[in-house]
Formats: C-alpha cells, structure tokens, sequence
C-alpha cells in the first residue's frame, strides 16, 4: 500500500503556473448602515442620497466598490493551488481536460451521484488529471 501512494504522489499533476495570488480586498462590501438597523440587509446596494457619506466618499464612512479591487487578470478564478476549477458532470467531460491537466483541475458537479464520481475519479487517474473533489459522496471501506 505504501508503495503505491509513493508512487501516486510522484506521477500527481502539478499547474504549469505558479503565480502568487494576490487578493486586494477579502471582506465583502457591505450596505451602508447595515450594521445599524436589522431592516436594511448587508447585500450591497449602490448609495444614491444627496447627502450620503459614503457616495460622497468621506472619510470614515462605508467603502465602495471600485474597479481597483479586482483581482490580477493572471490568477483571476485561480484556485489556491495554482489550477482554473472546470466542472464536470460524466467521464466523458473529462476529455476534454486531456490536453490541458496542467492548468485545469476537474471539479465534479454537486448532482453527480456517488456511481459516477467513482468513475469519473478512476478516469482522471488514467488522464493524469487532478479532481479537486475526488473523495466527496465517498463511503469509507470497513477494514477487517
């Protein structure tokens, strides 16, 4: 058993690209004053009063969303391990990746059943394509 999980670790896929992420902003915008009343909820809506501070971008007063924000065009949509997320629904998606198991990883859907994550996880291993999810829906083997 040993020698095969030695042997698995070292034929694993690694991402062609190893560029650091860099998130400029890791909280979310909130809705101003939605930290003062239960009746205004913290999904973000765009200030539009006359006098409103935070449009008005005093200082002190709720951030805004700009354009600066965003993210590095580079590790956009990058998973922490240096892969694109792809999802996939059956084997077949998986062709797909074939070519490109250096920057992609397989993400298998939420409704694939635990029968077709098993075969879609056997199937990546022949591609040498990494499954982000590979060990979800899977029912641990009792040892006896």
């Amino acid at each position: 058993a040993l020698s095969q999980r030695s042997s698995a670790r070292s034929t694993m896929v690694r991402p062609i690209k190893t560029v650091k992420i860099v998130k400029k902003k890791t909280n979310s915008f909130n809705r101003f004053q939605s930290d003062r009343f239960h009746r205004v909820k913290a999904s973000w809506r765009k200030p539009k009063g006359i006098d409103n501070r935070a449009r008005r971008r005093f200082k002190g007063a709720t951030l805004l969303p700009k354009i600066g924000y965003g993210s590095n065009a580079k590790t956009r949509h990058m998973l922490p391990n240096g892969f694109y997320p792809f999802r996939v629904n059956n084997v077949s998606d998986l062709e797909m990746l074939l070519m490109q198991n250096k920057s992609y990883a397989a993400v298998i859907a939420h409704s694939v059943s635990a029968r077709q994550r098993k075969a879609i996880v056997e199937r990546a291993q022949q591609l040498n394509v990494k499954v982000v999810n590979a060990h979800g829906r899977l029912k641990q083997e009792e040892s006896e």
